[in-house]
């Protein structure tokens, strides 16, 4: 073969090597829309990953991720309990202003189709979207039939796609949701639900405590699903019900499918733990991996569901481009309907660090949760952060990340932090609202909880939490006071009354852009 052959041959080898290489320019560069994944565990408290001081329990996965991005130390969920803080979350604005509350498992769909939805948004700009895992904001429209089409729900929101528990573990109906389908059902054995009394023959745990994996309070003691008693009544579905030992496995498996699917880009999953909260029922080989029992053995399977997801994202070389959210809906509660020895089995294990309060108060303990941001194209990694920032406030910094602009109408109570989410500095938000069964804000150093009247002595008495709740003005100086333990309202009656105002105002209007 001649010479000029042979680099003829060579430089046609070189075109269908490369073919690529001169499109570069006609290209989207890289990374100018990150798949986005929002991992939100639940009922994780500040102080239960050893990356933010746990020793009982190791948590290795999730400090990989602090290690690789940025660890925050004053970031907050909008409300100490869940139903409100899921809905700040994918709508940008305060709970209390829907009236949002813990929601029943039959309640109707509490985003109505049409609000604007942070997956709505990502929709617009070319992302597919997903949620797996626990719902809790409600499914239909009052009259839910669950054996026939159940909807509206996530599909009607934003979400492509959807794998729920309907609402959470604790409470009926206990099957999976897949779009607009629940996955297993015979017809043949029609599902009926009632929160109003009890429905069907299906053993319960008040009448039946001996058929009982373990016990529970009254208010989780009526249908026994898998051994365990919940909140409702539930009768009928029994090849669609599932064993909570499974579900975290499920979500991983649709989790990867929908990578799968989408790997290509970009995407946004909202991948919602059901994990810590009650019932704690962790796989055979987490059983055991503490000396805290159930509780912190589902901290370790949240661990390792958390890696296993990590890992398959970069399996498909897509981890570089991912910004990765992980946090929690609110603070952590121990005893919570069910004799699982959380309390006897805590020994020096602090759920909410330093804070005071938890899951339902107003201290900081309630709001104050761990999270993360990773994404190593963008964000420099082994940093910890002190900006406030706030869950509500994922909305209108994605956006802006995103170069979207934001209606009149949509998220008006979040506002733009990306560069705090990146870690690019520590300018977070001026002041922000937390909500238990009283509105708090914090501002700088201070944290103002306003006077209440209501009783809630069931939190102290049920859950052993300190409610927060007092019909006098609470102030306090975090930066001296961490933990909450000196009110200096008496003494700084400017203070109280400048943030009594802001928050008389915040909860007044109808903030819009």
């Amino acid at each position: 073969m001649k010479r000029y052959q042979i680099i003829f041959l060579c430089l046609l080898l070189a075109a269908n090597l490369f073919p690529v290489a001169g499109c570069n320019a006609e290209k989207k560069t890289e990374g100018d829309q990150p798949n986005i994944v929002v991992i939100y565990v639940d009922d994780l408290g500040y102080g239960d990953l050893s990356c933010t001081g746990a020793t009982r329990v190791k948590t290795p996965n999730v400090d990989k991720l602090a290690k690789g991005g940025v660890l925050f130390t004053d970031s907050h969920c909008s409300s100490a309990t869940c139903t409100p803080s899921r809905y700040s979350l994918l709508t940008g604005s305060y709970a209390f202003r829907q009236n949002a509350a813990v929601l029943q498992g039959d309640a109707p769909l509490l985003i109505k189709p049409g609000t604007p939805t942070l997956p709505a948004m990502l929709q617009k700009k070319g992302y597919k979207t997903a949620v797996i895992g626990k719902w809790h904001l409600g499914l239909g429209d009052g009259s839910l039939d669950w054996n026939k089409d159940v909807k509206p729900g996530p599909l009607e929101i934003g979400f492509d796609y959807s794998f729920l528990i309907p609402a959470t573990g604790d409470r009926v109906p206990c099957v999976l949701v897949e779009n607009h389908t629940v996955l297993g059902l015979d017809q043949s054995d029609p599902i009926r639900v009632s929160y109003d009394g009890k429905i069907g023959t299906d053993p319960t745990g008040i009448e039946n405590p001996d058929l009982l994996r373990y016990g529970a309070d009254k208010q989780h003691g009526k249908t026994i699903v898998n051994g365990v008693s919940r909140i409702g009544y539930m009768t009928g579905g029994n090849s669609a019900r599932w064993r909570d030992e499974t579900v975290p496995y499920q979500m991983l498996h649709k989790a990867r499918n929908f990578i799968d699917e989408n790997e290509d880009g970009p995407f946004f999953m909202y991948f919602a733990f059901h994990d810590i909260h009650v019932p704690r029922l962790p796989d055979h080989q987490f059983q055991g991996a503490t000396e805290m029992g159930p509780r912190g053995d589902a901290i370790v399977q949240m661990d390792y569901i958390t890696g296993q997801l990590v890992d398959y994202l970069e399996s498909k070389g897509i981890l570089e481009n991912t910004l990765i959210v992980f946090s929690s809906d609110n603070g952590p509660v121990l005893t919570d309907g069910y004799d699982d020895q959380a309390m006897e089995l805590l020994g020096d294990h602090k759920p909410g660090g330093i804070y005071r309060g938890g899951k339902y108060s107003c201290y900081e303990a309630g709001t104050r949760v761990p999270t993360i941001t990773h994404w190593p194209k963008r964000i420099k990694a082994g940093q910890t952060n002190n900006a406030l920032v706030s869950h509500v406030d994922l909305y209108a910094s994605i956006a802006s990340l995103l170069n979207y602009e934001l209606d009149e109408t949509e998220a008006p109570d979040s506002f733009n932090t990306i560069s705090a989410f990146l870690g690019e500095d520590s300018n977070g938000r001026e002041s922000v609202i937390e909500e238990a069964y009283a509105l708090s804000i914090r501002q700088g150093k201070w944290k103002y909880i306003e006077p209440s009247t209501r009783v809630a002595d069931w939190i102290t008495n049920d859950k052993n939490i300190e409610a927060g709740l007092m019909n006098e003005a609470q102030l306090f100086d975090l930066e001296k006071d961490p933990q909450e333990k000196n009110n200096i309202a008496k003494g700084n009656k400017k203070i109280v009354n400048k943030l009594d105002a802001k928050i008389k105002k915040i909860r007044s209007e109808s903030r819009s852009r």
